[in-house]
């Protein structure tokens, strides 16, 4: 069975060292080695509370888009999510950005988030920056160089090794 190289946001405003964490080490022993971005803290968008943390993963996958979509939400609900709030306080959120180079608006890929959330583009071009949009045919080194202006500071949350 062919790999498809996926890309993944990770963020969390909620005890963020204890769910990124413990996020990685799930998908480190479902999914094999990591490709693991910086973690940049932000304000949350479209509501008042506490700063996110993001950053995204990178690794192969034989499950369809659907099907790891699937475990994401299950992932997230371990971890004390509930229900689909999108501007709100998080334990957990994963969104899939990319999924090889297919595009799918019903499944959101690319991922809309990836051109407008410097905190999704940032992290993303850091660990795949000649990875091609999609739609645009940029890579994400030339999407990002359009918008580095608006850098967040990485920040170190916890060490992480991605050789696990």
């Amino acid at each position: 069975m062919v790999e498809w190289p996926v890309y993944v946001s990770i963020g969390s405003n909620i005890q963020p060292v204890v769910h990124i964490h413990s996020c990685l080490q799930q998908l480190t022993a479902r999914f094999g080695v990591l490709t693991v971005s910086s973690i940049y803290r932000n304000p949350p968008v479209g509501f008042v509370g506490e700063d996110f943390y993001n950053l995204v993963v990178g690794f192969g996958t034989v499950l369809s888009p659907v099907a790891l979509k699937q475990e994401f939400k299950a992932l997230e609900q371990q971890h004390g999510r509930c229900g689909a709030n999108r501007s709100g306080s998080r334990t957990l959120d994963l969104d899939l950005l990319l999924y090889a180079d297919q595009v799918n608006p019903a499944l959101k890929l690319p991922h809309p988030d990836i051109l407008r959330y410097v905190f999704v583009l940032q992290p993303l071009a850091e660990i795949a920056g000649s990875v091609q949009h999609p739609l645009t045919g940029q890579t994400m080194d030339a999407l990002w160089a359009e918008r580095d202006t608006e850098a967040l500071e990485a920040v170190q949350l916890f060490s992480w090794k991605t050789d696990a």
